[in-house]
């Protein structure tokens, strides 16, 4: 079922605990989300889905599963915590129920371990290390105030993007929705077309658009100068709009105007962006800017 539903192959998955990001896709090759996917055992798999697009892809999962021998239980009585950062695991470990401390300890990144109800995986959305923690709704307050207590610091949604920006990372509903696809995206790395047996949705129209080869450039961006780069500014090749910048912003690391971008392949050197009608140069590279707090450019 799994094969099917999602673009990557979770064959790939072989070791309890394993995970697999993947794009979830209609027919036409547009992403429905972008999620985690966690090998727990030959019948069980964990899949963690974006909060804002929950009743949307459990509709679209329950869609597919229809005739099919699966069952789908979406876990609304557990909250998640992310901790992230280079003293993440220090500050984390200790607070873990003992039953799972040991395991959560020796985690690899994209694994997790699991006692009960409680869930650690080494992952995140920062680009940094950490853990996100599944757990019973009704024990959320109580980590996050233990935290709190060891000095863990609480971090916004702003902050959040921020991070996932500087790390290159795609944010669903501004680099890629249902109107594009994870080839248009910066995502092909995800997208394993060489299976010819897995016929998995969204795959013939992906093909139809790489055999095409009238794809965009997905690239980052940086700001040659003063300004902020944002959403939906425009990217020009002298006259000639080429493309739209789909994420943008300050990155403090690096103290300078980021950006993640559609381009068309045919662009030359050049681009300029139009930041409140001034056409100001910006630098094309290849994400991520930082990783783990250092530059990467």
């Amino acid at each position: 079922f799994l094969r099917h539903l999602l673009a990557n192959d979770i064959d790939k998955l072989k070791t309890p605990g394993k995970a697999l990001y993947s794009c979830m896709l209609k027919e036409n090759g547009g992403v429905i989300d972008d999620l985690i996917v966690y090998y727990m055992s030959d019948d069980w798999y964990r899949m963690v889905i974006n909060a804002a697009t929950t009743e949307k892809d459990i509709a679209w999962m329950e869609r597919q599963a229809e005739g099919a021998d699966v069952a789908i239980q979406p876990r609304r009585d557990l909250g998640m915590i992310a901790i992230q950062g280079p003293k993440a695991r220090e500050k984390t470990l200790p607070l873990l129920p003992d039953d799972l401390r040991e395991a959560a300890g020796q985690l690899g990144p994209f694994h997790a371990a699991t006692n009960g109800e409680w869930f650690v995986g080494r992952t995140g959305y920062t680009g940094e290390d950490g853990f996100e923690v599944l757990l019973p709704e009704n024990q959320v307050v109580a980590l996050w105030n233990a935290l709190a207590e060891a000095g863990v610091r609480p971090c916004g949604l702003g902050a959040r993007d921020t991070l996932r920006l500087e790390a290159g990372m795609n944010l669903y509903g501004a680099d890629m929705d249902e109107d594009t696809s994870p080839l248009e995206s910066g995502l092909a790395w995800t997208v394993p077309l060489g299976n010819l047996e897995r016929d998995f949705i969204g795959r013939s129209a992906l093909v139809v658009q790489k055999v095409s080869g009238n794809l965009p450039l997905f690239t980052g961006l940086l700001l040659e100068g003063k300004g902020v780069l944002r959403n939906h500014q425009k990217l020009y090749e002298g006259e000639r709009e080429v493309g739209e910048i789909t994420s943008g912003g300050f990155s403090p690391t690096l103290q300078r105007a980021i950006g993640l971008a559609r381009i068309s392949a045919d662009a030359g050197d050049g681009i300029t962006v139009d930041i409140r009608g001034r056409k100001l140069p910006v630098r094309l590279v290849r994400p991520p800017f930082v990783r783990n707090g250092k530059s990467c450019i």
